[in-house]
C-alpha cells in the first residue's frame, strides 16, 4: 500500500479525486489542507514525508486569485514558487514522485493555433508568471515529476464559472458574457481520471504535458451550453473583454494541444459539451 499526499485538500480537483478514490486499491491517499501542513514551510514538509512514507505527491495547492495577485506577489510567489520547490526537493529526498498542476495562463494567449508543450511560455501576468516560476523550480530539482498545465476547470464542487452561470441563471433572464476569451472548459473529474491513470499503470514518461477537455469554446458558448443544457431561459449576450475590466490581462486565446498526453497514456479524452452533461448529471443526483 503506497501513501499518495494530496496538497490543497480542500479544493475542488482534490475533492474530485476524493470522489474516484474511495474504492481505489493499492494506494492510501492523505489529502492535507494549508492547515495542516504548509508547504512553504520546508522542514515541515520534509518530516511529512519522511513520517507518512510519501511515494506520489499530487500538488493542487496553489495561489489562483488572479486578480489578487497582481498586489500580492509575494504571497502569490511564495505558495506558487516556493511551495513548489518544497515539495519538489522532498519528492527528491524521498524518493517520490510529484504531479503538480500548472495552468494555460503560461502563455500570453497571442497564438491562434493550440500551444504544444514546446511553444515559448510568456505569461501575462503574476498568476502566470508565479505558475511559470514554480514549474522551473520542479523541472531544475527533480527528474520523477508530471507537470500537468489545464485550464478553465469546473465541477460539481468549490467555485467556478460552472455554479456561478447556475447560480446566476436562476435569478436573472438577462446576461452578458465574454465572446473573445477562446479555451476548452476542463472537468475536473476528467483531470482527476487522467492523474489516477498516471499513478495506477506506474507511468515514467516524465515531463510536463496539457490537458482539457477536446473541443473549443467562448465564456459565452460555454455559458450557452450549460443553460441549453438545464432548460434555462436566460439570454445570453456575447460581450469584448474590454466592458470587463480586470486587475490581470487574461489570454485570448488558450487552446492547448494535448497529442502528448494521448499519446503518452493512451488516453480518448471527451469533448467539453460531453463532460459537461456528465458534471450536470452528477449535480442534479
Amino acid at each position: 500500500m503506497s501513501n499518495v499526499l494530496v496538497t490543497g485538500g480542500k479544493g475542488q480537483l482534490a475533492s474530485c479525486l476524493k470522489d474516484i478514490t474511495k474504492k481505489t486499491e493499492g494506494h492510501n491517499f492523505i489529502y492535507i489542507d494549508v492547515d495542516e501542513l504548509d508547504i512553504t514551510k520546508r522542514n515541515n514538509i520534509e518530516d511529512y514525508f519522511k513520517k507518512h512514507e510519501i511515494a506520489y505527491c499530487i500538488n493542487c495547492a496553489a495561489y489562483t486569485a488572479v486578480d489578487k495577485a497582481e498586489s500580492e506577489e509575494a504571497i502569490a510567489k511564495t505558495i506558487n514558487v516556493i511551495g513548489a520547490k518544497n515539495l519538489a526537493l522532498a519528492c527528491k529526498n524521498n524518493g517520490a514522485t510529484l504531479i503538480h498542476i500548472s495552468t494555460d495562463f503560461v502563455f500570453d494567449g497571442k497564438q491562434t493555433k493550440p500551444y504544444t508543450e514546446e511553444d515559448k511560455e510568456e505569461p501575462l501576468g503574476v498568476y502566470g508568471k508565479t505558475k511559470l516560476l514554480g514549474e522551473n523550480e520542479i523541472t531544475t530539482s527533480l527528474k520523477e515529476h508530471f507537470i500537468i498545465r489545464t485550464s478553465w476547470l469546473y465541477s460539481e464542487h468549490g467555485n467556478n464559472f460552472l455554479k456561478t452561470m447556475l447560480r446566476l441563471g436562476k435569478k436573472k433572464n438577462k446576461l452578458n458574457v465574454v465572446a473573445d476569451q477562446i479555451g476548452t472548459p476542463t472537468y475536473a473529474k476528467d483531470l482527476a481520471q487522467v492523474i489516477m491513470t498516471i499513478i495506477k499503470t506506474g507511468n515514467t514518461s516524465y515531463g510536463t504535458y496539457h490537458y482539457s477537455n477536446e473541443g473549443v469554446a467562448s465564456w459565452y458558448d460555454f455559458a450557452r451550453a450549460i443553460f441549453e443544457q438545464v432548460n434555462f431561459e436566460v439570454k445570453v449576450t456575447s460581450v469584448k473583454t474590454e466592458l470587463y475590466k480586470t486587475a490581470a490581462e487574461r489570454p485570448k486565446y488558450s487552446v492547448m494541444d494535448k497529442s502528448k498526453i494521448k499519446n503518452q497514456l493512451t488516453l480518448i479524452i471527451p469533448d467539453w459539451r460531453d463532460s459537461l452533461k456528465q458534471c450536470l448529471i452528477s449535480l442534479k443526483s
